[in-house]
């Protein structure tokens, strides 16, 4: 990539795979790029520090790396400064930027976020979308300010939600089409050529922070709504349920045009198309469970799993005893 002075100096700031296609595509442009992301982290049994994926992509590319502990480090600060860049580029860092960085680059601070904002607002749009049922989601490329997903949006693309999409398979595509609308956007916002459009504050709808006890399912509930609940919730917190006080984590499931009056719970052993079905009784309807996970093992397929544990069959889930 050539490092003419006439090229704009761009910060682009990540971490996870999701940031990845967008820092290629600027890669891709007439920027003079520095990636910020976030520090080395132990993963694995071993511990070892693995670098955040971004770090990975911008090796491969020959860019400058930055990789503070904080964003309040002096030295961080002034060598950011230092950088004099044309605007900043936000794409899932980890950390929100302070306000003494956030106007600091002549064209401000813009961020892509994975929402059609203002709905989903925060740090957990994409589950959202699907535990909320949502048709289409999208992605939207705003300039920051100080409030939280608030600031003018500057451009947005839609995208339909798959029927039996999960989340790492929609976050894949978004983005794509967030790395195509940033390459689109971010030269257009340069010069000067885009009006930013405040957000309708009365439409905004948050999301909330993951824990592991998210995905405990109940099965008193839908369904519908605990299909979206696997769908959305892998891989982190993923889904999970309790067969014979041990846990027994759900990885893949669909809903089932089915019901019986057994209590929700209730697990029944079918055999379909020449395989065996496990299928759970819900408040509503019957799940369909296609690959799942006993604790000390691998995953596995619902027939591959019933060689094994055909116990299971009749059997209450969500019991503790």
């Amino acid at each position: 990539m050539s490092t003419s002075a006439i090229e704009p100096s761009i910060v682009f700031m990540g971490s996870p795979d999701f940031a990845v296609p967008s820092l290629r595509a600027l890669a891709a442009g007439p920027y003079m790029i520095t990636v910020v992301t976030q520090p080395d982290r132990p993963a694995g049994r071993s511990g070892k520090p693995s670098p955040p994926p971004v770090k990975v992509a911008a090796q491969e590319l020959g860019l400058p790396i930055l990789q503070p502990e904080t964003m309040r480090d002096p030295d961080f600060r002034a060598r950011f400064a230092a950088i004099h860049p044309k605007a900043t580029v936000l794409v899932a860092y980890g950390e929100y930027l302070p306000s003494s960085l956030l106007d600091l680059p002549e064209r401000a601070s813009i961020n892509l976020h994975p929402s059609l904002l203002p709905r989903w607002r925060g740090s957990t749009p994409i589950q959202s979308a699907i535990l909320a049922g949502d048709r289409t989601t999208g992605v939207t490329i705003i300039r920051m300010d100080k409030g939280l997903d608030t600031g003018p949006i500057l451009g947005q693309r839609s995208v339909e939600i798959g029927q039996e999409e999960t989340h790492a398979e929609l976050s894949q595509r978004l983005a794509v089409v967030g790395a195509e609308l940033l390459a689109q956007i971010l030269p257009q916002w340069l010069r000067g050529e885009i009006e930013p459009i405040a957000q309708d504050d009365s439409e905004a709808t948050l999301t909330h922070t993951l824990s592991k006890e998210d995905g405990l399912l109940d099965w008193t509930l839908s369904a519908e709504e605990l299909a979206r609940r696997v769908r959305a919730l892998q891989p982190w917190p993923g889904t999970y349920t309790l067969w014979n006080g041990t846990m027994l984590k759900i990885l893949r499931a669909h809903q089932l045009q089915i019901d019986t009056t057994s209590p929700p719970g209730t697990v029944t052993v079918t055999n379909a198309v020449g395989s065996r079905s496990l299928v759970v009784q819900t408040g509503k309807g019957a799940l369909g469970i296609v690959e799942l996970q006993p604790a000390g093992k691998g995953s596995m397929k619902a027939d591959a799993f019933l060689s094994g544990y055909r116990s299971i069959d009749g059997t209450v889930l969500g019991r503790q005893t």
